[in-house]
């Protein structure tokens, strides 16, 4: 078994200390400017097998073409079952001074129960200043902070209860009292009335809720909610991201929410259904799946002999030999500079670099944010750019946003200035770029791996380690960090479950044919991994990151975020539920299959919300009818991480394609 301190043993003597910076090179830009990245850009040049009969189709000609549904722990595929609750108008208050969504200040007399308790919280001073806001419609920023979360819950019922509801309360990031007279436009104007009936039982403090999105990603659809709820982006955690180009269906958490307020926004939102709606008392988490389902549409088919015969001989060397477990293209952008050079940039410190490359001109880009890059270009003027940046562009929006508040230094931003802006990147996009550079790396080399021992277990081979296995390890590293005589049992204060561990593949466990190619791992690079001890493969990584100034043995930074400790992914992945259907019909625009939200529609179950009702599979695919064209729908499920793009294109051997056409399961 290969140890961490033997790997780190190997570090020291060969990897050198040396991380030269590098500009972002003019041709390296100018090489995706026009075209972008095709697939041996990103270390995607092999296949399985050898055989090169396949066929060509259009893929996701329309986003109803990929059809993706989450498989949650228990191996159960997400479907959307029901949109939620039909609201019914709450009944008005008794009692209230004030009329009932009254915008304008009134008054109201408080009684001396509730002024003492509000006193004793805020003191005499605030409590003055809460009396006046009604009046004057001023708002008020609490004096003392409140740490405490129950304490804070009281107080906001207690605001409720003295001032009938008039008032909105927020907790700010410092744990203050926020307060304002509530306005039609505020957060809980519109949800306050409504109500909804349900048997969900009594509200915990968190909701999860099945979410179908269409045309939309998953970070987009966060971002909507956040705005339309008024919390925190961090209040809204899922379990896997899911791609733009298709429609989708997954299990958020929300929390501090109530059905009410998040039933009633399928109202308003486009283009995303929410139901199936459950009270918990943990969030999702990322990860936390068991995989993917996906039914996909490959239009327009154009193949060579009998179509039958292809299927099912491609069909059935995916199935027995799966497909290398590339990170899709889609993991590397979709404009003209891909993600990964960009991490780069990162890597190397170099944050005018990364500032410049996500700011340049490019020929494959947003439309809108043309005119601000062209402004940034010439002037550098970031308060000039950002008025031109539209906000959906997050990570350009962000820069800008920050360097327009930034002071410059001989008529230039520093590199302190430019590091601020960067770490206004919202932060799952901050650490993306150094992850596809990671995944470029790894596209490499199981690139090299296949093209030099094909399906074959070599010696040097990386495997993981079994649980206990993983537990033994962990147990020796922990032990070499006490003296002989702290022996009182800190290593079962060891989390296992949070570690994964790989060993070396000896010439024995070859022998006796102990793991197939489908156990064979490479880890992509970080800090916390060991590399293939085969010498070639090693070697690839060397050299590939050397030509970025970078080494596989130095991934520490001294900013946290962009510190890599790796991860270990297999060299191939495997296929589930494989199925086909082929489709005749006219015109690409057709719908050759039915979402989650047509079935419900079509089964007449739409707006029942209590229970769940079992869609109309029998109905999902379209009935095969005349047409001059050919559609080939496959239905398969993957592994967490896998990219159903990758299996597709071992099955019709063709490029795949960033523009619109590739899906991403992280």
């Amino acid at each position: 078994m290969s140890s961490l301190k033997e790997n780190r043993k190997f570090t020291e003597e060969n990897a050198s200390n040396k991380r030269p910076k590098l500009e972002p090179q003019t041709s390296l830009k100018e090489k995706y400017m026009l075209s972008g990245i095709k697939e041996s850009d990103v270390g995607i040049t092999e296949y399985i097998t050898k055989d090169e009969t396949g066929f060509t189709g259009i893929l996701k000609h329309r986003y109803t073409d990929f059809l993706v549904n989450e498989i949650d722990t228990d191996g159960n595929v997400i479907y959307l079952e029901n949109v939620g609750f039909e609201p019914k108008k709450r009944p008005p208050r008794e009692a209230n001074p004030c009329k009932k969504q009254d915008v304008t200040p009134c008054t109201i007399k408080l009684s001396e129960e509730h002024r003492i308790k509000l006193e004793s919280y805020f003191g005499e001073e605030d409590v003055k200043k809460l009396l006046a806001l009604l009046v004057t419609g001023d708002n008020l920023v609490s004096q003392r902070t409140f740490d405490d979360k129950e304490q804070r819950t009281k107080i906001h019922k207690l605001l409720r209860e003295a001032f009938y509801g008039k008032l909105e309360t927020i907790t700010s990031e410092n744990n203050r009292f926020k307060i304002a007279l509530l306005t039609k436009g505020s957060r809980r104007s519109k949800a306050d009335s409504v109500i909804v009936e349900h048997s969900l039982g009594k509200p915990t403090e968190f909701l999860h809720v099945t979410m179908l999105k269409e045309n939309k990603e998953t970070m987009e659809v966060a971002s909507t909610l956040s705005r339309l709820l008024k919390i925190p982006m961090k209040w809204i955690s899922y379990a896997g991201t899911k791609d733009r180009r298709g429609v989708t269906v997954q299990r958020l958490s929300l929390e501090k929410m109530r059905v009410e307020r998040v039933s009633h926004l399928n109202k308003v939102l486009r283009g995303v259904k929410l139901g199936s709606f459950a009270y918990a008392t943990q969030p999702l988490k990322l990860g936390q799946l068991n995989g993917n389902s996906f039914l996909i549409t490959i239009k327009d088919v154009k193949y060579s002999g009998v179509l039958e015969k292809i299927l099912e001989k491609r069909l059935q060397t995916l199935d027995s030999s799966g497909f290398i477990n590339y990170f899709g293209m889609q993991r590397f952008g979709t404009f003209s500079v891909p993600t990964h050079i960009v991490g780069i940039q990162l890597l190397q410190s170099n944050w005018k670099g990364a500032v410049e490359l996500l700011l340049s001109e490019q020929e494959l880009v947003m439309q809108d944010s043309i005119e601000s890059r062209k402004i940034w270009k010439q002037t550098h003027d970031a308060s000039l750019a950002l008025k031109t940046m539209p906000s959906k562009c997050n990570a350009e929006y962000a820069i800008l946003k920050k360097l327009s508040n930034e002071r410059k230094k001989d008529g230039n931003y520093t590199s302190g200035s430019y590091f601020n802006a960067i770490m206004q990147i919202p932060r799952n996009l901050r650490i993306m770029y150094g992850h596809a550079y990671q995944s470029f790396i790894w596209n490499s080399v199981a690139s090299k791996r296949i093209e030099l021992f094909g399906l074959n277990v070599v010696e040097g081979d990386l495997v993981l380690l079994t649980q206990d296995e993983t537990d033994e390890d962990l147990k020796h590293q922990a032990n070499d960090q006490f003296s002989d005589d702290n022996d009182e049992g800190e290593t079962e204060d060891i989390k296992k479950s949070e570690y994964v561990r790989a060993k070396v593949v000896t010439k024995h466990e070859i022998e006796s044919k102990k793991y197939s190619v489908f156990d064979v791992v490479l880890p992509t690079p970080g800090f916390d991994v060991i590399y293939p001890s085969n010498e070639i493969l090693r070697q690839v990584y060397i050299d590939l990151m050397a030509k970025d100034g970078l080494d596989p043995f130095l991934m520490s930074r001294r900013v946290r975020e962009f510190s890599y400790a790796g991860t270990y992914r297999h060299l191939l992945g495997t296929v589930n539920g494989l199925e086909y259907y082929v489709r005749h019909y006219s015109d690409n625009n057709e719908s050759l299959v039915r979402t989650d939200l047509e079935l419900l529609k079509l089964s007449g179950t739409l707006n029942q919300a209590e229970g769940t009702h079992p869609l109309l599979e029998s109905k999902r695919i379209v009935e095969d009818k005349p047409g001059d064209k050919i559609a080939i729908i496959i239905k398969m499920q993957l592994d967490v991480a896998s990219y159903a793009t990758m299996a597709l294109r071992e099955l019709m051997r063709t490029e795949t394609s960033r523009r619109g056409d590739t899906h991403e399961e992280e």
